[in-house]
């Protein structure tokens, strides 16, 4: 696939605030400081689509981005930011586990995963929740450039054996990393292979007109 457009449609509050739309959507979440947006950027070469920081939590609301009219980007708020209070982190979960099992086209969570650090129960929780809800998820593991290949593939190793060990079955499994742009051609190619397949232009046939001599 390649990007010609991506840009901002919305940035809402909560499920409500979404506008209706017939495009499919696949939404992006990890923990806070999982790399999310370093990953939209660098899937859509827009390098400031998504706002970067170096303090987790950046991100507060849904942001929804239109990629080349045909699909929408969803990145939603990290889990597990601590700086907000527990009423704020409660309402903040509410309205991004509205979106996710209410939202109609919603054809696909991302969930980003740290290659960097061991299996957080958190992380396999919140793919739990995702598959008792019936919501199609994918795992993403970020940051795979940061470490050497055998600590990445020991960490992701552990995270697929605690996925097996509860049941769990992502689609699809990607490693990736923002700064190599490793797996963003398979993972645009996946995203590609899911959206509704355009009709194919009739070839048109040349018209007589000797009838009109």
């Amino acid at each position: 696939m390649k990007i010609e457009s991506a840009k901002l449609r919305a940035s809402a509050k909560g499920l409500e605030e979404c506008p209706s739309s017939n495009l499919p959507e696949f939404a992006f979440i990890g923990r806070s400081n999982v790399g999310k947006s370093s990953l939209i950027n660098a899937l859509t070469e827009c390098k400031e689509l998504a706002h970067t920081s170096s303090k987790p939590g950046k991100t507060q609301r849904i942001n929804l981005f239109t990629v080349n009219d045909s699909w929408t980007l969803v990145d939603l708020p990290g889990y597990g930011y601590a700086k907000l209070s527990r009423e704020k982190q409660g309402e903040f979960n509410r309205e991004v586990s509205a979106y996710l099992t209410e939202r109609e086209n919603l054809k696909q969570v991302m969930l980003l995963v740290d290659s960097q650090i061991e299996p957080q129960g958190g992380d396999l929780s919140f793919a739990l929740w995702l598959q008792e809800c019936g919501v199609p998820y994918s795992v993403v593991f970020t940051k795979t450039d940061r470490g050497s290949d055998s600590k990445t593939a020991n960490h992701s190793g552990q995270f697929r054996a605690e996925l097996e060990a509860y049941g769990l079955e992502p689609n699809k499994i990607f490693m990736s990393s923002a700064k190599t742009k490793k797996g963003r051609g398979q993972i645009l190619q996946w995203i590609e292979q899911q959206l509704p397949k355009k009709p194919k232009k009739k070839k048109g046939t040349a018209i007589n007109l000797k009838w009109m001599k």
